[in-house]
């Protein structure tokens, strides 16, 4: 074998009960990954794209794309939308697609809204074994199909107004087996709690603070801590920590009031700092607004 710990970290993280979803560090850009509430809450219909490099050097190291599309219909009263996320890790691969719905409740006479969200899709597990060397081809999980395909719900809440939100969701609501039951390998429910908050410095810079917690039984508990700096209604520079694992700096620049390009880069802190060139993450993200819409003010979530 190549990559001994390659190999034990796909091992502990499927069988042993552990965070599973694909992590990003610009969570705060793409929250329709893991909050069906968040559809349409821009106002604008949105394309975002990502792209994760986990552990740059490493053979197999993780690789995950997300994408997800949304807005707003009938008087902003409801959002509909869609998200996708594909996560590689060695031979083990994991496909998600899900439709979003929404529906938002304004609670007073100002921004402050909350948002009820339903998502329904398929999750579909697959392994590659043609990379894997094999001493034993009577083995139960080389003869037994290698792909599942299961049909889960989500649901989250969302309450935001023009300068914060706070949210909460399961993405994942049905426990499923990952590897049609020949071990114990099976998805879990993952629980999401965010929040950030928006304060107006000066006429030139804003700063937004916000905590992403995600929650896995039996598992650690993971928060992500982020800092970030708004200048000119344009450029985004942020700080994140995410606890006992890594750190890392991400920026995002405005072009022409609709498209986002991002950057982030994130360093382990822990024993996987060895041998690896860190996580990096690209972004680029779209809103098209109606013409007859102005730009009032720039969106800060």
């Amino acid at each position: 074998m190549k990559k001994i710990l390659l190999i034990i970290f796909i091992v502990s993280s499927l069988v042993s009960n552990a965070q599973q979803d694909a992590q990003a560090s610009m969570y705060f850009f793409n929250p329709l990954n893991y909050n069906p509430a968040y559809a349409g809450t821009r106002g604008s219909l949105n394309l975002t794209a990502v792209h994760r490099s986990q552990w740059v050097g490493w053979e197999g190291a993780p690789s995950t794309q997300f994408l997800s599309i949304h807005a707003p219909i009938v008087r902003k009263r409801i959002g509909l939308g869609a998200n996708l996320s594909y996560d590689n890790i060695g031979s083990r691969s994991n496909l998600s697609a899900m439709g979003n719905f929404a529906y938002h409740l304004q609670l007073n006479s100002k921004s402050l809204r909350l948002s009820f969200g339903a998502s329904a899709g398929i999750n579909s597990n697959q392994y590659d074994f043609n990379g894997l060397i094999v001493n034993d081809n009577t083995d139960i999980h080389y003869l037994t199909s290698n792909k599942s395909v299961s049909p889960n719900f989500g649901a989250g809440l969302y309450l935001h107004s023009n300068k914060g939100y706070l949210g909460f969701s399961l993405p994942r609501l049905i426990e499923k087996s990952i590897d049609n039951n020949t071990s114990k390998s099976f998805l879990q429910k993952h629980y999401y709690l965010t929040s950030g908050y928006v304060f107006n410095v000066n006429s030139v810079t804003d700063i937004k603070p916000s905590i992403l917690i995600k929650y896995t039984q039996n598992a650690p508990i993971t928060v992500d801590f982020n800092y970030s700096m708004f200048f000119y209604n344009k450029l985004w520079i942020g700080l994140m920590y995410r606890m006992h694992e890594s750190v890392g700096f991400n920026s995002s620049f405005l072009v022409k009031e609709a498209f986002t390009l991002g950057y982030s880069f994130d360093y382990p802190i822990n024993n996987l700092r060895l041998n690896n060139f860190g996580s990096h993450e690209i972004l680029f993200s779209f809103d098209l607004r109606s013409k007859n819409r102005a730009f009032i003010s720039p969106r800060y979530f």
